[in-house]
């Protein structure tokens, strides 16, 4: 387990050395805006009721929604959005909530990589405290550094 949390550790460093630059990414925002949206939908929630019961502004949520501005950051805000649309604590689709919202926000070396997106779930996971095995986290380590 120390093994583990020393590799998470290595990921962020390896991130933070050699992106220092946050760059918001005009695909991943829609994603996540898309992805809430889709399910607003599904579950039958108007833009109103929706931004009425998180306290935001209906215009802003829906340039969230079309991408055009940023999802939010903050973990307790997204879970509040993640209680609004009654996603199931856990379910994949909580998960691609918090995944989506986080990736817009990721540096734009690492978003023109294919191959690093590809390793993206493992990334979270390892975050989540999901447990990847080693050898997923040090191929990360390593795109990572050679990227």
């Amino acid at each position: 387990m120390p093994e583990q949390n020393t590799l998470i550790i290595g990921i962020f460093v390896v991130i933070l050395y050699h992106f220092y630059e946050t760059i918001l990414i005009n695909t991943t925002m829609r994603k996540f805006g898309e992805f809430v949206k889709e399910i607003r939908a599904l579950k039958k929630i108007s833009l109103r009721r929706f931004c009425d019961e998180l306290e935001y502004d209906p215009s802003n949520w829906s340039k969230i929604e079309r991408g055009l501005l940023p999802p939010p950051k903050s973990r307790d805000f997204i879970e509040k959005i993640a209680l609004v649309l009654d996603l199931n604590f856990n379910s994949d689709e909580y998960y691609f909530l918090f995944d989506a919202a986080a990736a817009a926000h990721i540096p734009i070396g690492l978003i023109s990589n294919e191959e690093i997106i590809e390793k993206l779930p493992i990334f979270f996971r390892a975050s989540r405290g999901d447990n990847p095995n080693e050898i997923e986290l040090r191929n990360l380590i390593a795109l990572i550094k050679n990227s």
